[in-house]
């Protein structure tokens, strides 16, 4: 699969569709009534401080163990939750749900096994450079490139202006994570067009549950039973699988691929933040100028963006 292609079809196809009604329980309608923007930043705050949450669990359990027990838990969640209907799908949106199911499974992993080599903040800096990079691609308006340049500028300082004394494995798994956010990033909107809701979501993480299950347990065996461990894990599943991927698949449902991955430049910041209350992680006044980049570079994506939308309503004269 050619990232660039699929991610310029979703940014595509997003803005063309409508918005997809709210389910009669109104849960999605009162999602959706934050915005798409809205969406997105509230399921980085969650997605983040669940992380730091992760970090102190990490001891219990090691990596492999805090990703299964976070994906089987936020499967358990969904499918209840959902009650997706296994029946009436093509075998298009199975290949869909299975992709997607793959890509959340890989970035989870890879980004868990960065952590236990690298900080946090370094972490998350190289990880976002995927989505960075799908934006440049996905993107049709050079002024993208602008603020796709801006915020990569912004994630470089925050990782000290390089990253040649970290772990060159824990590097390579966070640019790993990065590749699969992208193609995350992709799938969820392509599976958001095909399931009604968050069915397809609650399929997907089913999927990578299934997947992930195995590893988790060869690592971690026992300690998985904890009853402390499990209510941390689960706790660690709502944070940061349950509400961040929900609200980031209603997001794409109305948001352009491209501006949607500018936004996610925003996570170092609210990383940042989650890491000083959660972590006791402080800022240096470097690090707070490279936050206040990636700032600037998301807010210019969504102000070219709603221009952009504004542009397209706005009458033709008549001659």
């Amino acid at each position: 699969m050619t990232t660039a292609s699929s991610a310029s079809s979703a940014s595509s196809t997003s803005s063309a569709t409508t918005p997809t009604p709210g389910a009669p329980g109104g849960a999605p309608r009162r999602f959706g009534s934050l915005g798409p923007v809205g969406l997105v930043l509230a399921g980085g705050i969650s997605v983040q401080f669940g992380g730091a949450l992760a970090v102190t669990l990490m001891p219990r359990a090691g990596a492999p163990g805090v990703v299964a027990l976070r994906l089987l838990a936020a499967a358990v969640v969904l499918l209840l939750v959902c009650r997706p209907r296994l029946r009436g799908h093509s075998r298009a949106d199975w290949g869909t749900v299975i992709a997607f199911g793959i890509a959340m499974a890989a970035m989870n992993g890879l980004f868990y096994e960065a952590l236990t080599r690298i900080p946090l903040g370094a972490a998350v800096t190289l990880e976002v450079l995927g989505p960075l990079a799908l934006s440049v691609l996905a993107s049709r308006r050079a002024v993208n490139a602008v603020w796709a340049g801006l915020a990569l500028l912004g994630v470089f300082l925050l990782g000290g202006g390089g990253f040649g004394n970290l772990d060159p494995i824990g590097v390579a798994f966070a640019l790993g994570a990065g590749a699969m956010w992208a193609i995350y990033i992709v799938f969820s909107a392509r599976t958001g067009r095909r399931f009604p809701q968050a069915d397809g979501l609650a399929l997907a993480m089913a999927v990578a549950a299934l997947l992930f299950l195995p590893i988790g347990v060869a690592a971690a065996g026992s300690r998985l039973l904890n009853p402390t461990t499990v209510a941390l894990g689960s706790a660690v599943a709502l944070l940061s699988s349950v509400l961040p991927y929900t609200l980031e698949l209603l997001a794409l449902r109305r948001l352009p691929a491209s501006t949607f991955a500018i936004l996610m430049s925003l996570e170092p910041a609210v990383a940042a933040t989650a890491g000083f209350l959660v972590l006791g992680q402080s800022l240096s006044t470097a690090e707070a100028g490279a936050i206040a980049l990636v700032i600037a570079a998301s807010i210019g994506a969504v102000r070219t963006q709603v221009g952009r939308g504004r542009a397209k309503v706005e009458p033709v004269p008549e001659a």
